[in-house]
């Protein structure tokens, strides 16, 4: 709660020209000076303000909105969805400013209110002193920077950008060295001239399969959803004007109409994308009304549902628009690239979300809501797909960033746009500091930009760049204890069984060898169980995707039987394999309520299985879809992982990684016994130097469980206020240089933890050893840790804290 103070006059902006004509005063005109102007509101541009602020920029973040969030907001509710696919790809979740977002509104908003999710994100941005919001600020004219004859080859500079607040009369003209477009439509780069794409390329141009034979401006629509709720005493409706007898059109026949369904259950109300969805943007907004009041006449007065109690709730205003310009970048992401995963050199963000397309006719199309496409675990998005190519002090954002129409399909869900806008405000703020060009830090600064990325915990897979600031690599890392095998023996619940009536796929951690597995089965009769052995591909991958051995074991009936199989596989890098149990009959395989952190069980498609969706078929050869995740979630079968394991070691804080990619790159200790205090027998993580060294931050990386899919709305509720595997509570302990052992002095001491990222900065302290005590975990019956960063300077946040805890 914040403590009432008379609220202070806004100083940092220059003195506003007030002029007058006939006594009355008119506009106000006044100009802001920043580092970084983003311009946009949504998640892009909320994680780009924020990121570059964190860096010591100083940032105007400027939206047309009342609220912040875009279509994520409470104007328009759509889900926060991203590179988990809700569920469908492992691993996955963002981290970084996105994956704050996340546990937050985890924490305090479970329930999915679309408007405690507004206050949410305000939250995070009002909590960087470095950023000036303006919201209700409408950008509509850029003014070009004046020639000098010395212009370089990296194109036309914006000097400035000017927006119109309304509701007071006031008119900003925005100055900075460089500009962020997040507005999705790419107003500002194309006032800028920036080159850009409407409409869906030609197949010829990138070799898309998905691109139709010849170019043309079809788009993906906009929606307008709403929300119901039951009064528990009968409600009529009487249907305005605007509503359209939805019996005259191929609703009833091509969707599904339920009365349970709110908000983005009906994204299949979309329409517009045979029109230009910017000039034509109150059409559509009518058309959407007239099919969301048709379809809510239906449901209240055709008499073919339970709905007499139900009454509308909320009907958005806003179309939530989908598809504009495509902003052009030295790099155009396309469909091959997604698809094929390519490891990109200047990868600073990832997604997963399926090439996602819609009919262009929308909710009148005869056809399915979606067509989509996955790939078989997460892709990179470069850098040069995120400035453009022709203006020299442009960076943008979210789905205008330079991705073909088919690529854009994916990269344009919004917690992937926040990756993207955590990585163009890392690079604005490094190139409003050392007067750097984004094509420039693109070339020999790129270890620079991913440094800072990683050190910021920025939402980056499979990326490593030594930090020569970092000590802590320097320094001899060693554990209370450490997880040395992997067995899901001592997570053995109650006995439930798993029928093997269809195939089932482990992902184990391979670091260095999978000698053999064995699991614990129930066999009806004598059998042989068959299993396989396949690589699982890319590192960041967890679906089989490459056949690499063949094993089978003769079972004996009888219950709790342990059959062996054996591999001997060494891959020549570490990675996840996954084992395959092909099904049988007459087996079934032993159930655990847990299993360490990294380890997997995926169930093969069956015939029985509900569809996910039913407004999109499931293509087929679709390794995601083949093997759900889901369905054993937070479980796994009894085994035994033969040959121990390196995974878990507590050197992985310093590895780089911070996440799972081909292993959980995280240390972690032993199970915890049952009942253990930690209170009085902590687990601890310890960091050694040979010699003194100074120290002023230290940043901390807990396991989060980026496998968990946390969403912001009411799409599905996760049972927990803090993510279990997260440390809750520790201190952070150094040992003076040359004190004697067993002297510590502590550093900070935090309790209720429920972040990721912890940042310490302490006063300057020479010290020759560091450790982190633990003395609670979130539920979780193991201790980890994915990264643990030392440096001389303090860290240079100026982030206010947040309150723990609410009030009682």
């Amino acid at each position: 709660m914040v403590a009432w103070s008379k609220p202070q006059v806004d100083t940092d902006l220059t003195a506003s020209r007030i002029t007058h004509h006939e006594g009355v005063s008119s506009m106000q005109h006044r100009t802001q000076s920043a580092d970084v102007v983003v311009i946009g509101g949504g998640l892009a541009g909320v994680s780009a303000a924020v990121a570059a602020a964190r860096l010591g920029s100083r940032v105007s973040l400027v939206t047309n909105r009342p609220v912040l969030g875009g279509n994520s907001s409470s104007e328009v509710r759509v889900w926060v969805v991203g590179a988990t696919a809700h569920g469908h790809q492992r691993f996955a979740r963002e981290t970084g400013i996105m994956g704050e977002l996340f546990l937050e509104n985890q924490y305090r908003n479970p329930e999915g209110n679309p408007f405690y999710w507004d206050q949410t994100v305000l939250d995070l941005v009002r909590a960087e002193p470095n950023v000036q919001l303006h919201l209700n600020t409408d950008v509509r004219i850029v003014t070009m920077a004046e020639p000098t004859g010395e212009e370089s080859s990296e194109g036309p500079r914006i000097a400035s950008v000017t927006g119109w607040t309304m509701g007071s009369e006031i008119e900003t003209e925005f100055v900075a060295p460089v500009f962020i477009d997040c507005t999705g439509d790419g107003l500002v780069g194309h006032l800028a001239g920036a080159t850009s794409r409407i409409g869906r390329e030609g197949r010829a141009e990138h070799g898309e399969p998905w691109a139709p034979e010849v170019a043309d401006d079809e788009l993906l629509g906009s929606s307008i959803f709403f929300y119901t709720k039951d009064t528990g005493r009968p409600e009529r409706f009487v249907a305005p004007d605007i509503a359209r007898d939805i019996r005259d059109t191929p609703i009833l026949t091509n969707r599904i109409i339920r009365t349970g369904d709110n908000g983005c259950n009906y994204w299949w109300i979309e329409w517009g994308g045979e029109l230009d969805t910017v000039a034509e943007n109150e059409q559509i907004r009518d058309e959407l009304w007239s099919v969301v009041f048709g379809i809510w006449d239906y449901i209240k007065n055709s008499g073919e549902f339970d709905a007499d109690t139900l009454t509308l709730e909320w009907v958005g205003s806003i179309p939530g628009k989908r598809e504009y310009r495509r902003l052009l970048g030295d790099h155009t992401l396309t469909q091959n690239d997604l698809l094929d995963q390519v490891d990109f050199e200047d990868t600073v963000a990832f997604g997963g979300w399926s090439i996602d397309l819609h009919p262009v006719e929308g909710v009148y199309a005869e056809t399915a809501g979606a067509q989509q496409r996955f790939s078989n675990g997460t892709y990179g998005i470069p850098f040069r797909s995120l400035y453009s190519r022709d203006v020299g002090n442009l960076l943008f954002a979210g789905r205008n960033i330079s991705a073909s129409h088919v690529a854009f399909g994916s990269t344009r869900v919004m917690a992937t746009c926040a990756t993207q806008g955590q990585a163009v405000g890392t690079a604005a703020a490094l190139i409003a500091r050392d007067g750097l060009t984004p094509r420039g830090l693109a070339g020999d600064a790129l270890p620079l930009l991913q440094r800072t990325l990683l050190r910021e915990d920025a939402p980056v897979i499979g990326v490593t760049v030594d930090d020569p600031d970092d000590l802590a690599p320097r320094a001899t890392v060693s554990a209370s204890s450490a997880l040395a095998g992997i067995s899901t023996l001592e997570h053995l619940g109650d006995g439930e069984r798993f029928a093997l009536d269809r195939d089932v796929a482990i992902l184990v951690p391979v670091a260095p060898t999978l000698d053999q597995i064995t699991l614990l089965v129930d066999a009806a009769r004598d059998t042989t169980l068959h299993v396989e052995l396949w690589s699982a591909g890319k590192r960041q991958n967890a679906v089989p995707v490459e056949h690499l051995l063949d094993g089978s074991v003769e079972v004996a009936a009888g219950t709790g039987v342990p059959a062996t199989v054996r591999f001997g596989w060494t891959p020549d890098v570490e990675q996840n394999a996954v084992v395959v149990v092909r099904a049988n009959p007459d087996v079934s395989l032993l159930l655990t309520d847990g299993h360490p952190y990294g380890l997997l069980v995926l169930t093969a498609r069956h015939a029985s299985d509900e569809v996910f969706d039913d407004h999109i078929p499931e293509e087929q050869d679709q390794a995601i879809l083949d093997w759900n995740a889901r369905k054993l979630r937070g479980r796994s079968v009894a085994l035994t992982v033969g040959g121990g394991t390196t995974a878990y070691r507590p050197e992985r804080v310093l590895d780089g990684y911070q996440r799972p990619y081909g292993g959980p790159h995280l240390w972690s200790s032993e199970r915890l016994d049952e009942g253990r205090d930690l209170v009085a027998e902590p687990e601890v993580l310890s960091l050694r130097w040979d010699g003194p060294v100074d120290v002023a931050s230290v940043r901390i990386v807990f396991n989060d469980d980026v496998d968990a899919d946390l969403i912001n709305l009411h799409h599905h509720r996760t049972d927990f206020e803090a993510v279990p595997e997260l440390v809750a509570a520790y201190r952070l302990e150094a040992r003076p240089a040359g004190a004697a052992e067993g002297t510590w002095t502590v550093l900070a001491e935090v309790e209720g933890n429920r972040h990721r990222h912890r940042i310490h900065d302490v006063e300057p302290v020479r010290i020759d050893a560091l450790r982190l005590v633990v003395t609670a975990t979130n539920g979780s019956p193991y201790v980890s840790v994915a990264s643990v960063k030392v440096f001389e300077q303090p860290s240079g946040r100026t982030t206010r804290p947040r309150r723990a805890r609410p009030l009682r």
